[in-house]
């Protein structure tokens, strides 16, 4: 059975906006990272472990499912409520929400986060919302983990 707490976690942006307030004026420090998180894996989860530990409340923007097609095709596999839905059940996560453009910048300047968060595959200065949050983090990955190499695993096991 799921708890209410986890189906709290995923909000809408314009609550996020609220929440976070409330949260910066009782002095935490907000992180934010964002992504497709198409099928988590080891590697989502060790790097949100880490994007978690540089602040106090650390909010994660799923790209939506047509986000994810404009981006990626044949993506995604795992439908957008799901994807929110699994984000929400892992400690490291306090909020989730869906956001529908290619880039998370208008969710950025809204929620104008302490701490950006992404992957290992961006250079810092590449990374958007880098030119106006204060501390920005391009995390290493976890070796031999990605959407990608699972599923290549996937359809060489079963082709």
């Amino acid at each position: 059975m799921t708890s209410n707490r986890q189906y709290d976690k995923v909000r809408r942006l314009n609550e996020l906006v609220e929440i976070v307030g409330k949260a910066r004026q009782g002095g935490m420090k907000i992180v934010f990272t964002n992504g497709c998180f198409d099928l988590i894996h080891a590697g989502h989860v060790k790097y949100l472990q880490e994007a978690r530990a540089l602040g106090d409340m650390l909010i994660v923007a799923v790209n939506s499912d047509n986000s994810v097609r404009r981006l990626k095709p044949q993506r995604p596999i795992v439908p957008q409520a799901e994807r929110a839905f699994v984000l929400s059940g892992l400690a490291a996560v306090d909020f989730v929400f869906i956001f529908d453009e290619d880039t998370p910048l208008e969710a950025i300047t809204a929620l104008r986060p302490d701490v950006l968060v992404k992957g290992g595959d961006w250079k810092k200065e590449a990374i958007v919302g880098s030119a106006i949050v204060p501390e920005v983090y391009s995390l290493p990955y976890l070796d031999g983990m990605s959407t990608t190499a699972i599923i290549n695993r996937i359809l060489e096991t079963y082709n």
